[in-house]
């Protein structure tokens, strides 16, 4: 997969993601939103991959927000930075995603890392939530994750008072999973990623999608229900006769059922 924005890469049974703009604070655009959205469309159809990291370029940032330039002047749909299809794209996909957080990771990319299954950061990282103190607002996945992650009364200091949030911090109150020293956050995110993709890929999907059911709703639920149990169910002994006999059109075989 080519891309302009990002950067990705596979690391035997790990698939890396970079946001590839450290000039800008690696801050993402409509482009980067969508390429993010493909790439994990494209991880989602193969086998190869068992678990994704995403991260930045660069060693100062991994993400400081979205750029809002270029989009159309209109208050729809073509007017919005797409960031909801990154944040779904990361829900829906059954591999579990570690953000691997190199540097700040502020706004945007605060909520981005939070959306990701489990973070590691490296030490010198800081978090930070700042809409409501430079003109924006996160009213949806910003809010409801970041108060599952730490409590809601502290989820909403947070957006209240837009504190600079230090890794080790960060992993006291929740936000996120391990830190790991500067110099070695590459190190430890690949041996992150290597013991989670020793576990069942079956087992990881399904307990992925009953996080995701909690708060999914038809869509959350549906990856449990449609993309686990149904694939699991097709080419079962039941289903085979159940499918001759309409196609047969004859009563199904009684023997054949429930077993």
């Amino acid at each position: 997969m080519s891309f302009k924005e990002i950067t990705y890469e596979e690391d035997g049974p790990i698939g890396i993601i970079t946001l590839n703009r450290p000039d800008d604070g690696n801050m993402f655009t409509e482009t980067m939103c969508h390429e993010i959205r493909d790439c994990i469309e494209g991880i989602r159809r193969e086998t190869r991959t068992r678990v994704v990291v995403l991260t930045g370029a660069g060693d100062r940032f991994f993400c400081i927000g979205g750029r809002k330039d270029g989009m159309e002047d209109t208050k729809l749909y073509a007017g919005v930075l797409p960031t909801l299809e990154m944040y779904e794209a990361i829900d829906k996909l059954q591999k579990p995603v570690i953000a691997s957080v190199n540097g700040f990771a502020v706004g945007g990319g605060n909520v981005l890392q939070m959306v990701c299954d489990v973070t590691i950061a490296k030490e010198s990282a800081v978090f930070r939530q700042v809409g409501p103190m430079m003109g924006s607002f996160d009213a949806g996945y910003g809010t409801w994750y970041l108060e599952d992650l730490v409590g809601k009364k502290r989820a909403k200091d947070i957006w209240f008072t837009n504190p600079k949030i230090k890794a080790d911090e960060a992993q006291r109150i929740g936000l996120i999973n391990r830190v790991a020293p500067d110099d070695q956050l590459k190190e430890k995110t690949k041996e992150y990623a290597l013991e989670i993709a020793e576990r069942g890929a079956f087992a990881l999907a399904s307990v992925k999608g009953a996080f995701n059911a909690r708060h999914g709703g038809v869509g959350g639920l549906s990856r449990v229900t449609h993309d686990l149990l149904l694939s699991q169910y097709l080419g079962t002994e039941e289903q085979k006769e159940l499918n001759a006999s309409f196609g047969e059109r004859r009563k199904p075989d009684p023997s054949k059922i429930g077993g």
